[in-house]
């Protein structure tokens, strides 16, 4: 695993410290002197991580991590502290500033190394979801969001603990800004985390019933849980312990005895973070759909079908299953749109897919083509089911007119349909729906508001 990290520091024996020590890990080192060049290179999108000293003369540390975390283009990139300066009011200073994490100097090799190779990972994910996001808005299907005006608070946390009083500590502190669940039996906990939706696991390592760290290696394991963020308590002198969580997965820390402030700020980063890839993640996923869906129908759209259908004939053909597919127009449409709009003309088609999709099955695959023209694909059908199917469906649209919406009046809407089977070991997509538009043409050529099926 490599990474650019960029270190922040104005003494150049710190920088150099930090640089043989990376450089060992065979990590890509830049240095910045001072806060505003360090905020150049992170708006160049230079470097993966930030290495930030908090005692800077002119800009300090806290100055420039606000400023990054403020920046929508430099907000995901992660940020951690290092200072000389080890109260816990120093530590809450920096993390309501946007920090990521806190190291204290003289800075602990092992603790360094197993935190950046951390936060790398975290990077990585979101650079990934960054790009898919970033595209989608340069193209139109997204708008973009600031990461800053994501809230902290209003998080829901599971708490795994069996000690009573830190318990009551931790929901006392927590209730009035997160919703907390306890569980204290872990394997009962497993269950509720992968069931319950939540923004945050909080893992006691010190659980009389199992080692806490084999409930975060199973929180990781499994894929319903495996994104959760996870903050473990720990003694002060268990670092062995906590260094392997980090290497788990394990997103952040507390040492006892817990301080209050550092708490709920270090809450507040996790559920923010999660929100964020959550987001980013929504975002992605609901380009793939806009992706493959036609956005007035809401059926999938001819780039789905040509996709798809490949895969279903050559599934039925390896196994000798019959294949049908439909090819519908709607019969005269241009003049419903000349007659009453084309905003009328768009309830129609939306009403008509309506249809469609109640009269297929689950396994059948609906596009809308373009225009008024629409495909149904149907595995396991033959040529005597399909042509049933296809008259049922002439039926239900050819009954029951079309109603204008916010009026009384009412439209007579028919349809004409084409039927193709699979019919050789040689039967490709594009010989299907060529014999499926030759019976269409068939169908109106005779009259339309007709079913034909291929000879």
């Amino acid at each position: 695993m490599t990474a650019r990290i960029l270190v922040v520091d104005d003494l150049a024996a710190n920088i150099k410290l930090l640089d043989a020590r990376l450089a060992a890990e065979y990590f890509e080192v830049l240095t910045a002197l001072n806060g505003p060049a360090a905020l150049e290179i992170c708006a160049r999108g230079q470097c993966d991580i930030v290495l930030l000293d908090v005692l800077m003369p002119g800009m300090d540390g806290h100055e420039v991590c606000r400023r990054l975390k403020q920046n929508p283009r430099t907000a995901h990139i992660p940020v951690v502290m290092i200072t000389a300066l080890d109260q816990p009011a120093d530590r809450v200073a920096g993390l309501e500033a946007g920090a990521d994490d806190f190291l204290t100097k003289p800075v602990n090799d092992i603790a360094l190394i197993t935190r950046v190779k951390s936060l790398v990972r975290l990077k990585m994910l979101t650079d990934e979801l960054m790009m898919r996001v970033s595209t989608s808005t340069e193209i139109g299907l997204d708008d973009a969001f600031d990461p800053a005006s994501l809230s902290g608070d209003g998080g829901k946390v599971l708490l795994v603990d069996d000690s009573p009083p830190t318990i009551e500590r931790i929901k006392s502190v927590l209730a009035p800004h997160q919703t907390v669940d306890h569980e204290p039996d872990p394997q009962e906990a497993l269950f509720r985390a992968a069931e319950g939706d939540y923004d945050l696991a909080i893992v006691s390592l010190n659980l009389k019933k199992i080692d806490g760290l084999r409930l975060c290696s199973h929180l990781r394991s499994l894929d319903r849980t495996r994104l959760l963020p996870i903050l473990v308590i720990v003694d002060p002198d268990d670092n062995v312990r906590l260094l392997r969580g980090l290497d788990l997965g394990v997103n952040d820390y507390l040492v006892r005895p817990i301080d209050r402030n550092e708490m709920l700020a270090r809450v507040r980063t996790q559920v923010r973070r999660k929100r964020f890839s959550d987001r980013l993640r929504d975002n992605v996923q609901m380009t793939i759909e806009m992706a493959v869906t036609d956005g007035l129908t809401g059926l999938h759209n001819r780039r789905y079908l040509e996709r798809h259908l490949a895969t279903l004939v050559q599934q039925a053909i390896a196994r000798e299953k019959p294949l049908s597919v439909l090819v519908l127009d709607i019969d005269h449409f241009k003049a419903i749109n000349d007659g009453y709009g084309h905003a009328v003309g768009d309830d129609v088609l939306r009403e008509f897919s309506r249809r469609v999709r109640k009269a297929v099955r689950g396994i059948d695959l609906a596009c809308r083509m373009g225009g008024e023209e629409f495909v149904i694909a149907m595995p396991d059908t033959d040529a005597a089911l399909a042509l049933l199917v296809g008259e049922r469906l002439r039926q239900k649209i050819a009954v029951d007119r079309f109603r204008i919406p916010e009026s009384e009046e009412s439209i007579e809407v028919t349809v004409s349909i084409g039927i193709s089977s699979l019919s050789s070991a040689e039967d490709t997509p594009e010989t299907l729906l060529k014999r499926a538009d030759e019976a269409l043409y068939e169908a109106k050529r005779a009259g339309r508001n007709r079913v034909s099926a291929a000879a």
